[in-house]
């Protein structure tokens, strides 16, 4: 068999792998899912960096398979890691929110429909969860405004559920 078969049926067996990755992983964040009865945009969040990173490991093993020497692939990947590393320090933001869309998505008592309200001295906010992005929290106020609140600051701030009656109906429960 030639080398390029054999790279060829690797590769193959690499993106096999990550398929059934892919589905095993699925099938237990829907579980998660279903025991914690969380809402379906946390599920998209949670895909989403579920599927980056197996895109990530897939791309090493690849690179690896068809021959890229490691010393290329160190100054590659440390290249870019270099240029990530100062754009992320640049926008730090970007990394805690992430983090923070991790963290409200299997630790937060806060789900889309709740009637919240942030406990602020400056600018207190009250309103139902609209959407949990990766990025943002989307509250919709009682006057009907759309505010987004970073979710590393959702994280910081005191937040208080209510089970009140209010005008605008509840899209989800508790």
């Amino acid at each position: 068999m030639e080398t390029s078969q054999l790279q060829l049926i690797q590769t193959l067996i690499v993106l096999g792998f990550i398929a059934v990755s892919k589905i095993v992983l699925r099938s237990l964040v829907n579980g998660i899912m279903k025991k914690f009865h969380f809402a379906l945009e946390r599920k998209r969040i949670i895909s989403k960096i579920i599927n980056f990173f197996l895109i990530l490991v897939g791309f090493v093993f690849i690179a690896a398979i068809w021959g890229v020497k490691p010393q290329q692939f160190t100054v590659f990947i440390t290249s870019i890691l270099t240029v990530l590393g100062v754009a992320f320090f640049a926008q730090w933001s970007i990394l805690s929110n992430i983090s923070a869309s991790l963290i409200l998505f299997f630790n937060h008592p806060v789900r889309i429909g709740a009637y919240i309200k942030i406990l602020d001295k400056e600018y207190p906010i009250e309103g139902f969860v609209d959407n949990i992005s990766l990025f943002f929290t989307y509250i919709k106020t009682d006057e009907g405004n759309l505010v987004s609140i970073p979710n590393n600051i959702v994280l910081q701030k005191t937040i208080q559920l209510s089970d009140e009656l209010h005008d605008a109906p509840r899209k989800f429960d508790i």
